[in-house]
């Protein structure tokens, strides 16, 4: 059972959360310091070093947000499995649009810092390996050929989804990322995986 002392901590947490998010997405990271973030909570600046290492590590915990609910919402879809991975790559693309461009531009400016990139490597890890699932069930399934490259399938198309990342951040958010997913899903995602598709095989 959840104590009264982990719940509380808990939800000082997600204050501290929530107050970084909208004073991030309002001045930049590097135009937030630790302690706006602490007075906007009404905490002391101790605490926010309670629970992370440094203000960077905010905007990683904002990465990781709703993305295992978009995965498990994709899996239990009642559909064919091209239908389950296009929901799932315009619902992850438009769950960080609809966090904000600012924060999504931070988030890759500090990725691609040397001395952050362990946190980039992991939130990349952890999209890999949520492709890697939905794509190992539809084997598992007799949707896809068990001779399909799961690995490689699931890294062509992470770093599909990570390059519109990219480009809907240099364009300046459009057009959106949740569109661009679409376009990608609508014209590649069948022909990255036709050669595998069980139903295709039979034509």
């Amino acid at each position: 059972a959840v104590t009264k002392r982990q719940e509380a901590a808990a939800l000082t947490r997600q204050r501290l959360v929530d107050a970084a998010r909208e004073l991030i997405l309002e001045k930049g990271l590097e135009g937030t310091s630790v302690e706006e973030i602490t007075m906007a909570c009404g905490v002391s600046k101790g605490t926010f070093y309670t629970y992370f290492k440094r203000k960077e590590d905010v905007v990683f915990e904002l990465s990781h947000g709703m993305f295992d609910e978009r995965l498990a919402d994709a899996m239990g879809e009642d559909a064919p499995f091209l239908e389950k991975l296009r929901s799932y790559v315009v619902s992850f693309a438009g769950y960080i649009e609809k966090s904000g461009l600012k924060l999504a531009q931070e988030w890759i400016k500090n990725v691609a810092d040397p001395d952050l990139c362990d946190e980039g490597v992991k939130k990349l890890a952890k999209d890999r390996e949520a492709l890697r699932t939905l794509i190992s069930s539809a084997v598992e399934a007799g949707e896809l050929s068990e001779s399909a490259p799961v690995e490689d399938l699931a890294e062509i198309a992470a770093e599909a989804l990570y390059g519109q990342l990219l480009c809907w951040a240099i364009d300046g958010g459009k057009p959106g990322y949740a569109c661009r997913a679409r376009k990608f899903c609508d014209t590649c995602l069948e022909g990255i995986f036709e050669e595998y598709l069980i139903a295709k095989e039979g034509k």
